[in-house]
């Protein structure tokens, strides 16, 4: 290959990758509509609301559901949600290659395609935690610009602009990015730039976190620390939960693993993929300490070094609810903050991308054919592709949806709207039966109330019941749970507008609002104003 192709593919050939492997995975999902599975959930026309809503819990959807908002005063929001998964796609492929030389396009091809196509992103996304992947797609980004030095004006500023993908991403995407790049700022630079590196990459990442931390410190929500085991790392294949971690599995979820993945021969080919792509990352590590100038370069070992801490810390906190759930159960007792540990298994992100380098490396060794190992990804995890066989796709929300969203937005007066029944999660025929977090949490601008409380199946049989976390929510629950007498004085009380009731619970709920007629009956929804 002539010098000037080879410059140009190392350049531009892992965001176009990238792009393609986007294509391949999302399939179904980029046709006309939304796509809507767990906590996925894109509205039409958002409404601008600030902090979390006025819900009274924990700001998961902050500031992401305002960006989100506010790029749909531009596009359709439909157009808006592929725009960004297919971002995803190509922010990280492009980032894990942008850490490598860049006249070695086989290894820069090869991390692209390892880093945009694993276990780790194919499950989040199947959560529906689009969010964490825009940080965890900005993660080598950040890397980068830390292991270059954030002690200079310059440097700031280009972890400030690495650090945004996390920032928007929330509170998730944002722990997940400091515990990456904290060990690698401590390593950039000299002796003189380690002592400040540390400060200045926790002062950036504190500013780009107010968004969600104010709101996050004046809630006056709770965890429960039941959450520990329902959200504990879990075996996805034969090899146990150490086994499915290494694989870069494991998540809590049976509904997110990618079809077929729990299969001996695919998680066998899986997890010797992982140890070959660790071996790798080990010599690479060695290689970079030792200052081969063939394959590491500049900040090469400030990343790789830093990285590998932040690995085996990351992969310390996924076994935590696991291995030692008493643990974590004692500190979210002393203190709420540490609930986000509870969901263990997305802090092994630095780990998938320790073995996308790792994995470059091992590609780079082989030569010519290297370029044929960008293609060792797909192959592993085939049933990623075409929405990881139907299960994503998109959709368009029934017409009844957007006329109780108009009703209820161009209502001036102030007030909550509690959504009915009262559960965090439907399954509409319309949408493929597919469960999703309730729409009408999205929908509105003004505060509404639903409940969080999440019922877990446990691995050996039986439920985990997570208490809710707002405590509005906990008071709206106890009301309607109590099933006896009318609700209309006490959620007036509540500083209740509206009430939105799905028409096949109607018999349910109508002798309990007494007095109340509805303002709207349209397809599957019942519209009460109080």
């Amino acid at each position: 290959m002539a010098p000037r192709h080879a410059r140009a593919l190392a350049r531009l050939g892992p965001a176009a990758l990238g792009l393609l492997l986007g294509a391949l995975a999302l399939g179904p999902a980029l046709g006309p509509g939304y796509v809507l599975r767990y906590d996925m959930v894109f509205v039409p026309d958002p409404p601008l609301v600030l902090g979390s809503g006025g819900s009274g819990g924990f700001p998961r959807a902050v500031p992401s559901d305002q960006v989100v908002a506010l790029l749909s005063l531009a596009l359709p929001a439909d157009v808006v949600q592929k725009a960004l998964l297919l971002g995803i796609f190509v922010l990280a492929a492009s980032g894990a290659a942008a850490l490598l030389p860049g006249d070695r396009p086989a290894a820069r091809l090869a991390a692209a395609a390892f880093y945009a196509w694993n276990a780790y992103l194919a499950q989040r996304l199947l959560l529906g935690q689009w969010a964490l992947l825009l940080g965890f797609a900005g993660l080598p980004w950040a890397v980068r610009a830390a292991a270059r030095g954030p002690t200079t004006r310059r440097g700031a500023v280009r972890l400030a602009a690495a650090l945004v993908p996390a920032a928007v991403g929330g509170f998730q995407a944002t722990l997940v990015t400091a515990i990456t790049v904290l060990p690698v700022a401590a390593l950039s630079g000299r002796p003189r730039a380690l002592r400040a590196g540390v400060p200045v990459t926790a002062l950036l990442v504190a500013v780009l976190s107010l968004p969600w931390l104010v709101p996050a410190l004046g809630s006056r929500a709770v965890t429960d620390p039941a959450g520990v085991e329902a959200f504990a790392a879990r075996a996805d294949g034969p090899f146990g939960t150490l086994g499915s971690l290494l694989s870069l599995g494991g998540v809590w979820n049976a509904e997110a693993e990618v079809p077929g993945q729990g299969s001996w021969s695919v998680a066998a080919v899986r997890l010797v993929l992982s140890l070959v792509a660790l071996a790798g990352f080990a010599v690479f590590a060695r290689a970079a300490v030792a200052g081969e100038r063939r394959f590491a370069r500049g900040p090469a070992v400030a990343a790789v070094v830093g990285l590998g801490v932040a690995a085996v810390v990351g992969l310390g906190v996924a076994g935590l609810g696991a291995f030692a759930p008493g643990v974590l159960k004692g500190l979210i007792g002393w203190w709420p903050g540490f609930g986000p540990f509870r969901d263990g298994q997305l802090f092994i992100a630095p780990l998938v991308l320790c073995q996308a380098l790792g994995f470059a490396y091992a590609a780079d060794r082989l030569g010519r054919i290297g370029f044929a190992a960008a293609a060792v990804p797909v192959l592993v995890l085939p049933t990623f592709a075409l929405g990881a066989f139907g299960r994503l796709a998109a959709v368009d929300y029934p017409d009844e949806w957007r006329r109780v969203q108009a009703v209820v937005n161009a209502d001036p007066a102030p007030g909550a709207l509690v959504s009915l029944p009262w559960g965090a999660h439907r399954a509409f025929a319309w949408n493929g039966g597919r469960v999703i977090l309730d729409p009408a949490t999205k929908m509105f601008a003004r505060p509404v109330l639903w409940d969080d409380t999440l019922m877990v199946e446990r691995r050996a049989g039986g439920v985990i019941r997570v208490a809710a976390e707002a405590p509005r929510a906990r008071r709206i629950g106890a009301l309607i749970r109590d099933g006896r007498g009318p609700l209309t004085a006490a959620f007036v009380r509540e500083e209740v507008r509206f009430v939105l009731i799905a028409q096949k619970n109607e018999n349910e709920f109508s002798s309990r609002f007494p007095g109340v007629r509805p303002i709207l009956r349209a397809g599957e929804l019942l519209l009460l104003r109080l």
